[in-house]
């Protein structure tokens, strides 16, 4: 999420694409299987080895509950949270780590979307019925949308992480790279534990602090999670999944969601259509897109669900989307385009819908960062200014590239293949 959640653009793009969040850009969390709720590791000091405390760590936990307790977190509450915490390399580790490779959008949907999490969704919609239905009431927000995020971020409950969420954000806080996040979300998670909605030693979720059955981060808790139960605990992580559908319910109406409005509808372009004005941001009545020949994959008419944008994920040789306002609220719960889409087409799957029709490229084998970087770095020698060269595929990037293939007379869908790393390396000399 990009106000909430997590921030992919922050933490690195592993995230997601590894289900573990996503791809594109921005934001925050989780992984696939039947549900079996996850059991919490012990927490450090309870039968786990505990985690070193290197001097330096000491020095910024005194620092660090100084600054807590003038917040208004209570000593006790601290020091029962900070018990035996230390250093958690395995969090450092997941931090630093930058794949070789980066995913392909058809690869991460394939997971995302399987077989298994579609079959697993429909099962967990008729588990949930009354539930679901309950909410779907009170939020304004379909149902088989909360019920793919869910899928998506923790697999039904199946795998909601295991790891001290306060030994983790600490972690991150002392390394330094994310300090002033990491230390942001930790003063809200001690207040979280303050308020009692669940103690310490069940206060777990992933390496970069995202808890529960949809990975809520800390200050989204604190804004957006729910008491569906009316026990007076917000308990997003107990077997029980009730308060963490509702948060999300919650999260999403917020937003703006519009229920019974569709996310986004696959379309066939008319002959000679400019590829380049699907992008995504091209936001226009629908009835603008029918004039200029767009239709449903089907060939039937473009829904009217209000102003909408065209999207061509993997350039010209896959699928195009006309999304519409409730893909935008998907994406402020997780800012990439590939979880977006991964939310509203398992939603869809889970209701009975079909796979997508138009086939993706699949003969497209993804850069390496390398080559990325070195692609960056070529567009921007050319005059086609990348603003940078980080080996991450941003709008910048994007639009280094449409205007490379503008010039070259290739169709300007802005999707880095190698194909394209050899022309640009061709028209450098």
């Amino acid at each position: 999420m990009t106000k909430g959640l997590f921030n992919i653009a922050a933490f690195g793009a592993t995230a997601l694409l590894g289900l573990a969040g996503c791809a594109d850009t921005t934001s925050r969390a989780q992984e696939a299987a039947p549900v079996a709720t996850t059991r919490p590791e012990p927490r450090p000091g309870e039968g786990a080895s505990a985690s070193p405390r290197p001097a330096d760590f000491v020095a910024w936990r005194t620092g660090f509950r100084a600054r807590a307790l003038s917040r208004g977190i209570r000593a006790d509450v601290f020091d029962t949270a900070f018990a035996g915490v230390g250093v958690n390399e395995k969090v450092i580790e997941l931090d630093r780590y930058q794949p070789e490779f980066r995913r392909q959008i058809w690869d991460y949907l394939d997971r995302a979307v399987s077989d298994t999490r579609v079959a697993n969704g429909r099962a967990m919609h008729d588990r949930h019925a009354a539930l679901l239905a309950r909410i779907e009431q009170r939020y304004g927000v379909d149902s088989q949308y909360v019920l793919a995020i869910w899928g998506l971020e923790s697999a039904y409950g199946s795998s909601m992480g295991s790891m001290n969420v306060i030994e983790s954000l600490a972690t991150l806080a002392y390394e330094g790279r994310r300090q002033e996040f990491a230390e942001s979300q930790l003063l809200t998670a001690l207040q979280i534990l303050q308020e009692g909605d669940v103690p310490a030693s069940r206060m777990t979720g992933s390496w970069a602090g995202a808890m529960g059955h949809t990975q809520f981060i800390p200050t989204s808790f604190e804004e957006y999670a729910q008491d569906w139960n009316g026990d007076g605990r917000r308990d997003i992580w107990g077997d029980d999944p009730a308060d963490a559908l509702a948060s999300t319910a919650n999260y999403l109406s917020r937003f703006g969601w519009e229920k019974g409005q569709p996310w986004g509808v696959e379309v066939r372009l008319p002959a000679g259509f400019d590829i380049a004005r699907a992008d995504g941001n091209d936001w226009r009545p629908v009835a603008s897109w029918r004039a200029a020949g767009i239709t449903r994959i089907s060939g039937g008419a473009l829904p009217e669900a209000g102003e909408a944008a065209l999207l061509a994920p993997a350039g010209g040789r896959g699928p195009v989307f006309a999304v519409f306002k409730n893909f935008k609220v998907i994406k402020r719960y997780n800012n990439a385009t590939s979880y977006a889409l991964a939310v509203g087409h398992l939603g869809d799957r889970i209701m009975g819908g079909g796979p997508f029709v138009a086939s993706w490229p699949r003969d497209e084998q993804a850069l390496t960062v390398n080559e990325t970087i070195e692609l960056q770095e070529r567009l921007t020698a050319l005059g086609y200014d990348t603003q940078g060269s980080d080996g991450l595929v941003g709008p910048n990037t994007i639009e280094a590239i449409r205007a490379f293939q503008r010039q070259a007379g290739l169709a300007p869908d802005g999707f880095p293949t190698k194909q394209l790393l050899t022309k640009v390396k061709a028209a450098g000399g």
